[in-house]
């Protein structure tokens, strides 16, 4: 398993990989376009060369993609629902172009049509995005923190929308630790989570993980990432992280801000190498 982070593409993702090195990364996650809105910035033949000669140069091993972050497909607003389907499924593709292995997306929020409604439409919806899709990257789904009505903080939820969708193109979940313990996982007593877990989702459907400490405490609903070893869930609870990603040969990527995420990466590596 090999670890990174998400990385700038300040000045175009050609920039990123070089960006990646200087953080530690063995893997990096990136935006392909503004994750706020606007539209996507062009791959022409040469970037996607100099990308992935980039790629190879520093030694990054692997590349993710995380789609924006106005994702929603439980929308009562027909133009945001096929908006998402528009967005995520250019994301599959310009993932394709450049070698990305997978694009991993939140769902949306169920406020508008309620929970059931709003689990067939996203199933509904995802089905459009992956319809004739040929390509090698593959999607993930992310699970969510839990605030408000938002789709994907319970992994039985996410289970029934991946059995719901059948596609071979959803390869399976992207975890995050912080969105998960403030949905009530708790990291600390590991055994008992990863049970629930494996019962809830299924290990195997396990296929990247965000690692990330929490600023807010067990069940808060809030998303609130901290520094590896400086939150709630602590250091303890990341060498069980670490070692059972080794294991699975899961990758691991942290979302912390940059002051330290140098750092983070160090440390999930110390906990990765120790014999």
């Amino acid at each position: 398993m090999n670890i990174g982070c998400h990385v700038s593409i300040a000045g175009g993702i050609i920039n990123a990989p070089r960006n990646a090195s200087d953080l530690g990364c063995e893997v990096m996650q990136i935006f392909t376009r503004s994750p706020q809105g606007g539209p996507a910035p062009e791959l022409t033949e040469k970037i996607i060369s100099d990308f992935k000669i980039q790629n190879s140069k520093f030694k990054i091993t692997a590349v993710y993609i995380h789609t924006p972050y106005y994702i929603n497909f439980a929308s009562s607003n027909n133009r945001i629902r096929y908006g998402s389907v528009k967005v995520v499924r250019d994301e599959l593709e310009r993932g394709n172009l450049i070698g990305a292995k997978y694009v991993m997306t939140h769902l949306g929020s169920a406020k508008d049509l309620g929970a059931q409604e709003g689990i067939a439409k996203t199933i509904e919806m995802l089905k459009k995005t992956l319809e004739e899709y040929t390509g090698t990257t593959k999607l993930l789904i992310e699970n969510s923190a839990g605030a408000g009505a938002i789709i994907g903080d319970d992994l039985k939820e996410i289970k029934k929308i991946i059995d719901g969708v059948k596609s071979s193109a959803i390869a399976g979940v992207c975890l995050d630790t912080q969105h998960s313990f403030a949905s009530g996982y708790d990291w600390r007593d590991f055994e008992k989570t990863i049970t629930r877990i494996n019962k809830e989702l299924d290990l195997e459907n396990i296929k990247l993980i965000h690692a990330n400490d929490s600023l807010t405490e067990l069940d808060s609903r809030k998303d609130r990432h901290a520094h590896i070893g400086q939150g709630i869930i602590g250091a303890d609870a990341f060498k069980n992280i670490v070692a059972f990603a080794e294991k699975n040969n899961i990758d691991m990527l942290c979302e912390t801000d940059y002051d330290q995420v140098a750092e983070d990466i160090k440390l999930l590596k110390s906990f990765r190498d120790e014999k």
